[in-house]
């Protein structure tokens, strides 16, 4: 199971570390930690030395009621990090988390080689027309409804059977595009009460029936910390358990804040898998 990132063919068959790099003031963990250039490198600097395969980065804030943003301006504060990183990390492999098909054009013809969409296509209907022309790696995410509305009142009668359906019909068109590289995430958190968000992580393998790979990103979410009742800051000993489940069940990628911890986690799965 293998990606092709920007020519470099990334084997998913063992699973890989995608850090977390969000320069927006008001992300639910780390929010305003990296504004400046020194603060971005030296922390890009660590995750790729604690072996992350992927950079995210990350412009427009997607927590639960975020502040929405203009285009113009989610460009204005990733362009610039992405020249950044490119010029200071030649062979960095970049996924830009955005859900807006400009931003998706503008940061890979700048040198980003994955496009990481929290609406599945849902919130751009340009979106998978831009990634199939681009033929970058797509990683296609379930919300229900937007980060602004998204919590409100989320309802299922079948979370896993609903979202396995939306990925089948999403995957499905961007086939008829001739897309190749789709990367599946089931967005912990995003329109899923805490009940749904442990339903979908215990029952993560059906997912592999899609044939594409799984992407869990529930590094320090509230699903883990208000299970616990703690702060997103003291969840990383929850995010490490939860990260173990995923991968025992079939995650591929798993996206997080603290790269070391989720190396060694999937260093220990691999010992009996």
């Amino acid at each position: 199971m293998t990606i092709n990132c920007k020519g470099t063919l990334v084997d998913l068959s063992t699973p890989k570390v995608m850090g977390i790099l969000n320069i927006t003031p008001d992300s639910f963990y780390d929010g305003g930690k990296y504004k400046n250039a020194s603060d971005i490198l030296k922390q890009t600097e660590k995750m790729l030395s604690e072996g992350a395969t992927f950079i995210d980065v990350g412009a427009y804030s997607s927590r639960p009621g975020a502040k929405h943003i203009s285009q113009e301006k989610e460009l204005q504060r990733i362009l610039p990090v992405i020249n950044l990183l490119l010029k200071n990390f030649p062979d960095i492999i970049l996924s830009v988390d955005t859900f807006r098909s400009k931003i998706a054009q503008e940061t890979v013809l700048a040198g980003a080689a994955i496009i990481n969409d929290i609406s599945g296509g849902k919130m751009d209907e340009n979106m998978f027309k831009t990634v199939a022309k681009l033929q970058v790696p797509y990683i296609l995410m379930h919300m229900l409804g937007t980060p602004q509305n998204m919590q409100k009142n989320p309802v299922y009668k079948d979370v896993n059977k609903e979202i396995i359906t939306f990925f089948a019909e999403q995957i499905f068109k961007l086939h008829q595009l001739k897309q190749n590289d789709i990367i599946i995430d089931m967005g912990f958190g995003f329109g899923k009460t805490i009940a749904h968000n442990y339903e979908i992580l215990k029952n993560l393998a059906l997912y592999k029936s899609l044939d594409a790979p799984i992407l869990a990103g529930i590094s320090r979410k509230s699903m883990l910390y208000k299970t616990l009742d703690i702060s997103a800051q003291e969840a990383l000993n929850a995010t490490t358990s939860a990260n173990t489940i995923a991968l025992l069940n079939g995650a591929n990628i798993l996206r997080v804040h603290d790269v070391k911890e989720a190396t060694e986690a999937i260093k220990i799965v691999n010992q009996v898998l």
